[in-house]
C-alpha cells in the first residue's frame, strides 16, 4: 500500500487515515502531519425496516467527468479586474453600482482575499469588457504513473503553487 500524496509504502496491516483539506486519506507517518488521523470507520448498523414504510435511498449520485468544471478563473483575477476598473477611471462605488455588488466585497476581490464565483465573474466580465474564465482541458491521468511502482499517486499529478 501506497501513501496517497508522496507515494511512500505505508505498512497494510496498520495504514495511517488522515483527514488532509476535507479528504480522508491513506498516508505515510510523515504526510499525516498535514492532518488530522482518524479513527478506523465504524462498521455501519443495519436496521430492521418495519412493514409498509419505504426505506431512504442514501446512494448518492455517481461521479461524471460532466460534474466538473468547464472554466476556470485566470490567475491574477484579482489584479485584471482593479486595472480594468481604473482604466475606465470608476470607483469602486461605481462598479458596484453597475454589477449591483457591494463595495466591500469589491474590495475584498480586488485585494485577493475573496474569490468570486462564477456567476460574479461573469458579471465583472460583461461590464469590464476582460476575460477572467478560461476553458479547462480534460487531462490525461495516465501520463503521471508513477515509474517506481507504476501507479498514480496524488504527488505525482499535483503542482504545488507558492507565492
Amino acid at each position: 500500500m501506497e501513501c496517497e500524496i508522496c507515494g511512500k509504502t505505508v505498512p497494510e496491516d496498520n495504514p495511517i487515515r488522515a483527514k488532509i483539506e476535507g479528504s480522508v486519506m491513506v498516508v505515510c507517518k510523515e504526510c499525516s502531519k498535514l492532518g488530522r488521523i482518524q479513527k478506523a470507520p465504524a462498521q455501519p448498523k443495519f436496521r430492521q425496516q418495519s412493514k409498509g414504510k419505504k426505506a431512504k435511498s442514501t446512494q448518492r449520485g455517481s461521479y461524471s467527468r460532466r460534474d466538473e468544471p468547464t472554466e476556470e478563473l485566470v490567475e491574477e483575477f484579482d489584479s485584471k479586474i482593479r486595472n480594468a476598473r481604473e482604466s475606465k477611471k470608476w470607483s469602486r462605488e461605481d462598479l458596484g453600482k453597475k454589477i449591483n455588488e457591494r463595495v466591500s466585497v469589491i474590495t475584498r476581490i480586488e485585494t485577493g482575499k475573496m474569490t468570486p464565483d462564477i456567476k460574479l465573474t461573469k458579471k465583472f466580465e460583461k461590464v469590464l469588457n476582460i476575460k477572467l474564465l478560461e476553458k479547462t482541458s480534460n487531462v490525461d491521468l495516465n501520463q503521471f504513473i508513477n515509474t517506481s511502482t507504476g501507479e498514480r499517486t496524488l504527488g505525482s499529478i499535483v503542482k504545488i503553487k507558492r507565492k
